[in-house]
């Protein structure tokens, strides 16, 4: 069984920005030399979430409503009263989408749906780099 782990960077404005980030897993993953196993993107981070989505306008859209719906900015977050730093709202997004996304590789690239593409979001409320990681773990 073999490991590889490559990582890329982002630079993101924050506040739900959608990022497709399909291809450079996908390069990651054909990288990797690996045919068939798990792969895994993941960021370090307490304010990001990485998830699948048909990457399109009217998604993309209906995805940063929903998180608005669930955890609002400008509402009353204790991490705020705690911290003062005004971003308890992308605290809580996070923890509700995750900053991981596990996947099956199948033919030596990742294995998804036609109209399935790995999206990282960044819920923060500040301009900032992010690096995102990818392992796979398989033959």
């Amino acid at each position: 069984m073999t490991v590889y782990s490559d990582s890329f960077e982002l630079s993101c404005k924050g506040d739900a920005e959608i990022h497709d980030v399909t291809a450079e897993v996908v390069r990651l993953v054909a990288a990797s030399g690996i045919k068939d196993g798990i792969g895994l993107v993941a960021s370090p981070g307490s304010t990001v979430g990485i998830t699948t989505v048909e990457y399109e306008p009217g998604l993309v859209s209906d995805l940063k409503n929903l998180f608005e719906k669930f955890a609002p900015k400008g509402e009353r977050y204790g991490h705020d009263a705690r911290w003062g730093d005004g971003n308890g709202h992308s605290h809580v997004r996070s923890s509700l989408l995750g900053p991981t996304f596990a996947f099956p590789v199948a033919g030596g690239g990742p294995a998804l749906g036609t109209w399935q593409q790995i999206v990282f979001i960044d819920f923060d409320n500040k301009k900032r780099r992010r690096e995102i990681t990818v392992t796979v773990v398989g033959d």
